[in-house]
């Protein structure tokens, strides 16, 4: 065999396995036609006037982490001034007095003619405790908005505001945009890019709110939700500091991974078309087409922008939306961060043999995190 015939046969034998590696290295899995986002997933590196490269101090994480929020504001829209707000003119409706707590129907104002109805609920002060520890908590998708963290739900389990003021929390639950008081909030009237991106400001003007309190330590501030409440207290903890703890309940998975179910697919006319409806982020398909390799962000990030602050997960392995491998990969991903940050045991996740729910059990563990975080121990340790 001469020297040219021994070359070209080594040539259609390297080729395809030189091609098929680069496929990999530019992040496409042959066998499944995912988009492996590397560069995304890639946690601990920056760009650096257009260069990768590995984060290796703090000031450089920093830089990481605003990298991060631009990639989430590029899909939400951009986070609004939190300059020349107006007072938050609190209006008490009606109130209901329990044992353990009052819980207020009120108004406030978060921006010029932006209203916001909200529950708040107060503990009864004890002997010797000045301030409590405080929680916005975020309720899942439902008409009922805010009355569903109240108990008033098909579930059981997903009455968390009512829940955590009987251990000794002030609470504040506001309704989202499009569900409960909010019901016909107009999406094309207002100033936000995305209905994602006005309760982002909602939110942490609810915080605005705890703190205003005398009552409140505002240092001790947390957020707990539940489905569309999960995902929005990771947002609201992405974009605000002083969330301290983050509880996310059945809310979030790799986007690679979610899934909405035929029948919405195909009413949202794609896999991720119900993340792009204008209550969500509208862009995911005016912008990005609904294609997840795309999107410059995803959940993984969005935790790692929360660290090193503590952060739980409830993840249950039956849970049809939110698929419980993007959470373990996600998870494995953030995890590098953590470790970065020296704050490994402040990364928590738990995978309840359940479909989409936050059972007691899981439910009440994540109480006793957040109790740990803000060294506050409960009016009652157990749930009713």
């Amino acid at each position: 065999m001469g020297i040219k015939t021994l070359y070209k046969r080594c040539l259609y034998l390297i080729l395809p396995l030189l091609c098929f590696n680069l496929m990999l290295l530019n992040g496409v899995e042959a066998q499944t036609g995912k988009v492996k986002r590397t560069e995304k997933s890639a946690l601990l590196s920056y760009k650096d006037k257009g260069v990768i490269k590995p984060v290796k101090t703090l000031a450089e994480w920093e830089k990481k982490r605003s990298q991060i929020l631009d990639s989430m504001q590029s899909v939400m829209g951009k986070l609004p001034s939190w300059s020349n707000l107006p007072d938050l003119n609190i209006k008490f409706l009606d109130s209901l007095k329990t044992e353990r707590y009052t819980r207020f129907n009120i108004t406030f104002t978060a921006a010029g003619n932006e209203i916001v109805p909200a529950y708040l609920y107060v503990p009864v002060k004890e002997d010797g405790k000045e301030k409590f520890p405080a929680m916005v908590v975020l309720h899942g998708t439902g008409d009922k908005g805010k009355k569903i963290v109240d108990g008033d739900s098909y579930s059981p389990n997903h009455g968390q505001a009512k829940e955590l003021a009987q251990r000794g929390y002030v609470v504040i639950a506001p309704d989202y945009p499009s569900f409960g008081d909010l019901k016909d909030y107009n999406f094309d009237n207002d100033r936000y890019e995305s209905g994602t991106m006005k309760a982002i400001f909602n939110h942490m003007r609810c915080v605005d709110l705890l703190q205003s309190r005398k009552d409140v330590d505002p240092e001790r501030i947390g957020a707990l939700g539940h489905s569309l409440g999960g995902h929005n207290s990771m947002f609201l903890a992405a974009f605000d500091k002083r969330i301290k703890v983050v509880v996310s309940s059945c809310g979030w998975t790799l986007f690679d991974f979610y899934n909405a179910g035929d029948e919405v697919t195909k009413k949202f006319g794609g896999r991720l078309g119900a993340w792009a409806q204008s209550r969500y982020m509208p862009l995911f398909r005016d912008k990005y087409n609904l294609d997840p390799s795309k999107v410059p962000f995803d959940f993984d990030e969005v935790i790692a922008v929360i660290a090193p602050r503590p952060f739980f997960s409830n993840s249950p392995l039956k849970d049809a939306n939110f698929d419980v491998n993007g959470v373990k990969e996600g998870i494995a991903n953030v995890k590098k961060v953590y470790q970065f940050l020296k704050a490994n045991d402040n990364l928590q996740v738990r995978y309840p043999d359940a479909q989409h729910d936050f059972p007691a059990d899981v439910r009440l563990e994540a109480y006793r995190f957040i109790d740990k975080v803000f060294k506050h121990t409960p009016s009652v340790d157990e749930l009713k």
